[in-house]
C-alpha cells in the first residue's frame, strides 16, 4: 500500500518542463505538501476532453467509481490504491483503467516497516532527488447532486530494495512512458507495471511525526 506521499514546491514553469501542462490563468501552482493523506484534494495530470493535451486537475485521493450513486459516507472500499494486476477486472477500477488514466506528481512517498509492535516510517524517493509520477486512475461520480472527481494510485510487487520494508510499491513511471500510460489506445500498458529499478531509488528511516496528518513540514524527511 502507498498511503502517504509528499510533493515539494513546483512552479508552473517546472510543471510545464516536467509534465507539459500549462499554467492556469489566475491560479497559483499547487502548494508543497509534505504529508499527503487519503481524502486530501491533490493535483493529478490527465488528458483533456479530446485527448489532444495534458491538463492538471484537483481531485480527492480515494477513487469512487462513476456507478456509485449513494452518499459518499456509505462508500466503504479502501480505494486509495489499486493493485495493478487487478485493475482490468475489478469493478471499482476497470472502467477508469480503460478510459481514465492519470499521472500523480510526487516527490516521494512514505511506508512503515513493522517489526513486532514497532512501526518505523521510511521515506522513499529517487536517488537523483527528481520529482516523478506514479500511475493513477481517476473517475467522476454524481454524489448528492454534485460531481465528485477522485483518483487512486496503482501499486505493484516490490523491488528488492523496498521488499524488506513493504510488500507493495507504487507503479513509478519514467517520463518516456507517460504518453503510453495516458492514452487508452496506446496498447497494453501492463509492461509498465514492473517494479522500478533498485539502483534508481533511495530510502531512509524518519521520525514518527509523519504519522500525524497535521504535521506538514520539510523536516519530516530528516533521517533518524
Amino acid at each position: 500500500m502507498c498511503g502517504r506521499y509528499f510533493r515539494e514546491e513546483v512552479s508552473w514553469e517546472e510543471f510545464f518542463s516536467w509534465l507539459g501542462v500549462l499554467s492556469i490563468p489566475g491560479v497559483a501552482p499547487p502548494e508543497a505538501n509534505w504529508n499527503i493523506a487519503p481524502t486530501a484534494i491533490q493535483p493529478i495530470v490527465r488528458l483533456n476532453y479530446d485527448g489532444s493535451a495534458r491538463e492538471m486537475a484537483p481531485m480527492r485521493w480515494g477513487l469512487v467509481p462513476s456507478w456509485w450513486t449513494k452518499p459518499l459516507k456509505e462508500w466503504r472500499a479502501i480505494s486509495i490504491n489499486a493493485r495493478a494486476e487487478e485493475v482490468a477486472e475489478k469493478p471499482a477500477f476497470r472502467g477508469a483503467f480503460r478510459h481514465k488514466r492519470c499521472l500523480v506528481p510526487v516527490s516521494g512517498y512514505y511506508e512503515w516497516s513493522v517489526q513486532g509492535k514497532t512501526k518505523t516510517p521510511f521515506v522513499f524517493r529517487l536517488r537523483n532527488r527528481r520529482n516523478f509520477c506514479v500511475a493513477g486512475l481517476w473517475d467522476a461520480a454524481l454524489i448528492d447532486g454534485s460531481e465528485l472527481q477522485s483518483f487512486t494510485i496503482l501499486t505493484t510487487k516490490p523491488n528488492d530494495f523496498t521488499a524488506g520494508i513493504h510488500d507493495r510499491m507504487p507503479v513509478i513511471l519514467r517520463p518516456e512512458d507517460y504518453d503510453h500510460w495516458l492514452h487508452p489506445r496506446s496498447g497494453d500498458p501492463s509492461g509498465l507495471f514492473e517494479p522500478f529499478p533498485n539502483e534508481d531509488m533511495d530510502a531512509w528511516p524518519i521520525g514518527p511525526a509523519v504519522g500525524k496528518v497535521s504535521n506538514n513540514y520539510p523536516g519530516l524527511l530528516d533521517e533518524v
